[in-house]
């Protein structure tokens, strides 16, 4: 799969691009069953908000077969091979969840900011990807970009270890007004199956979850290989080691998966 000019053109610009239902209704059904399982589970790769609802479940393409097939798949794969001009590895993968009335808020940061400090990532060579595994409406914790705000290079951040359960580095209210007042505030919203791929330093954040829709969303980290992290701090099922280049699996891989009727997770 690869992006058009206006695809590339339009990220570039803006920073972000969003692929309407790239995924079929099958596949994301695979994927949410196991994601639901995999929040049973008590695992140190599985972190929880302060009341105990499910946050984030990393490394997950490393312990479940539908989401190893994710990880590799060639919708995803491609696209940012095509952008970055060379191959890519797994830097984190995770699935963050905003549970109906309790999913917490996510500071307004850069992730770069945090593979930088914390991963000793040399330059903002890896892109994020979200994968919509419920819909996510403009009132149930979408994500919150700024378009344009990875024009302004790196910022400097607060190290936040207060406000949730996961800790960022952050940006200052006067730094995120700033930036709104140029780029604007875009919902990231859509229906299950959509794709979002945006900069590693493009600001971002997220509200609260104060409605009875809950939304769990993929976040794949893909980082060019000649890129790959260099000081890690972090566990490494948070910042992978393994830089091999991913070989894309076939396209209907997840697909047939999800027809097997194989066990949901992995205990």
């Amino acid at each position: 799969m690869r992006l058009s000019q206006e695809q590339l053109d339009h990220f570039q610009r803006e920073g972000w691009l969003f692929l309407p239902e790239l995924f079929t209704p099958e596949e994301v059904a695979v994927m949410k069953r196991e994601a639901e399982a995999i929040y049973e589970q008590h695992r140190p790769e599985i972190w929880r908000e302060k009341n105990g609802a499910p946050r984030t479940a990393f490394a997950a393409h490393l312990y479940n077969e539908a989401f190893r097939l994710l990880g590799a798949h060639p919708r995803m794969i491609e696209p940012i091979e095509q952008v970055f001009g060379e191959p890519v590895y797994m830097h984190q993968f995770k699935i963050n969840a905003k549970s109906a009335f309790t999913g917490e808020v996510w500071q307004w940061h850069q992730d770069y900011g945090t593979w930088k400090r914390d991963d000793g990532m040399p330059e903002p060579r890896a892109m994020n990807i979200a994968v919509f595994l419920d819909e996510v409406f403009p009132f149930n914790g979408p994500l919150l970009l700024v378009p344009r705000s990875q024009e302004a290079g790196d910022l400097e951040a607060g190290h936040d270890l207060q406000t949730t359960s996961y800790p960022l580095w952050t940006l200052d209210n006067e730094t995120v007004t700033k930036l709104v007042e140029k780029g604007g505030i875009v919902a990231a919203t859509g229906k299950p199956g959509g794709m979002l791929m945006f900069h590693g330093n493009l600001v971002h954040g997220s509200a609260g979850n104060i409605t009875p829709f809950p939304r769990k969303i993929v976040y794949l980290t893909l980082n060019a290989v000649s890129n790959h992290i260099r000081q890690p701090t972090r566990p490494e099922f948070i910042a992978h080691r393994d830089f091999a280049p991913i070989r894309p699996v076939a396209d209907d891989a997840l697909a047939r998966y999800a027809r097997q009727g194989l066990p949901l997770a992995a205990e």
